[in-house]
């Protein structure tokens, strides 16, 4: 296994974990609201959430390549080694779950996700810092 072998693994291990802090991020938020738990409230998780999934959304609207996916294709590239067309989640999604649509609807599923995001970011705002909780609000 050569140095780029590595990096293009523990890029994929970056990616990966991304997309399971924005995906149980939501969940957990979601969860959190009817649960009323407080830390969902946390002002730094959300903005950090926030920030990460309207990024994708971004990337998603205009048709760009996440840059961890090509900085993945790059190392794997200079290891020697094929690469996996098409973008990371779609690589994936169809490697594990056997899912066969177009490119177009990932697009479509990342926007939508963006926007619940946003949406429930408005809907139950974090707590800003420095506030204090008065009666557990």
């Amino acid at each position: 296994m050569t140095i780029y072998h590595l990096l293009a693994h523990l890029v994929v291990i970056l990616h990966a974990a991304y997309c399971t802090f924005v995906v149980a991020g939501m969940l957990l938020i979601v969860i959190g609201i009817f649960r009323r738990w407080q830390w969902i409230r946390n002002f730094w998780f959300r903005l950090a959430h926030l920030i990460a999934m309207v990024i994708v959304g971004i990337e998603a609207g205009f048709g760009w390549v996440c840059p961890l996916t090509d900085l993945e294709k790059y190392f794997m590239a200079q290891a020697g080694e094929q690469s996996y067309g098409g973008d990371f989640l779609a690589h994936w999604a169809e490697s594990l779950l056997y899912w066969d649509f177009p490119p177009w609807v990932f697009n479509v599923i990342h926007i939508s996700f963006a926007l619940l995001v946003v949406g429930v970011f408005v809907v139950a705002p974090p707590r800003w810092p420095g506030k204090r909780m008065v009666n557990g609000k």
